[in-house]
């Protein structure tokens, strides 16, 4: 099975193609452009470099959201045109948990945080599990995502907290670390650490590797039905709900 993932939640651009357990290609950039200018020319160039046949796509994975409302339309827009196009459905990833995968595997905790901007992180706390009947296996392959805290939009005090009643050890990533970093040394009682760079920010592959689970459990959505998670309301709709209420 083939899959291509794209990402555009967040700071990072990325796009990745995936086959069955090889990962054929990946293109990451965090630069100053907007995602409208990056991800199409980004997925162009892949599929050229790796000379990909498109005819042999099975699927189109990309971060379903939460993160910036402007790239998750952009994401949704490139994934949804790839969908039609192909005639192929999408694995709508929820990007807390894409971000979470970055650290497949860990005996840690993990908690991914992205500036949600307001004095609010999108966030969520993971763990990774053995599968079923595989409580000696010693293969990476046999863990999953499990999620203790499903991903919101709440306060870096409210997360912090949540993480300390755990009373254990958790990494933290995403591109919220560098503006949260010192408010978290001051709120945690608790063991922690956070990731490297990179394993720290949104990898379309991580979102293909799910979207294979996903696929076998039969959630996948048709490219008309696609919609972005947002969990809250933009700027422009508190302030017309703000304007409303006010008349």
């Amino acid at each position: 099975m083939k899959i291509i993932a794209i990402d555009s939640s967040g700071l990072v651009a990325s796009a990745a193609i995936v086959e069955d357990d090889k990962l054929v290609g990946e293109y990451n950039i965090q630069h100053k452009k907007t995602h409208s200018q990056t991800l199409l020319p980004m997925l162009n160039e892949l599929k050229n470099m790796v000379e990909l046949d498109m005819s042999t796509v099975d699927a189109i994975a990309l971060a379903a959201g939460p993160g910036s409302f402007t790239g998750l339309r952009i994401g949704s827009a490139t994934a949804k045109g790839l969908g039609f196009a192909l005639n192929v459905p999408l694995v709508e990833i929820p990007t807390l948990d894409g971000l979470a995968c970055n650290l497949y595997g860990t005996d840690k905790l993990v908690c991914p945080i992205m500036d949600a901007r307001r004095d609010q992180v999108y966030t969520g706390i993971y763990e990774f599990v053995r599968e079923r009947g595989c409580s000696r296996c010693q293969n990476l392959k046999n863990y999953e995502l499990s999620c203790l805290f499903p991903q919101c939009a709440v306060s870096i005090e409210e997360i912090a907290d949540k993480c300390n009643k755990t009373e254990r050890e958790v990494i933290f990533l995403g591109d919220g670390v560098p503006v949260f970093e010192e408010k978290l040394s001051h709120l945690l009682t608790i063991p922690y650490s956070f990731a490297p760079a990179h394993m720290n920010r949104q990898r379309a592959a991580a979102f293909a590797m799910l979207a294979f689970r996903y696929i076998k459990e039969g959630k996948v959505v048709d490219a008309k039905d696609h919609a972005p998670e947002y969990l809250r309301l933009s700027q422009a709709e508190r302030e017309r709900k703000g304007e409303h209420a006010a008349n």
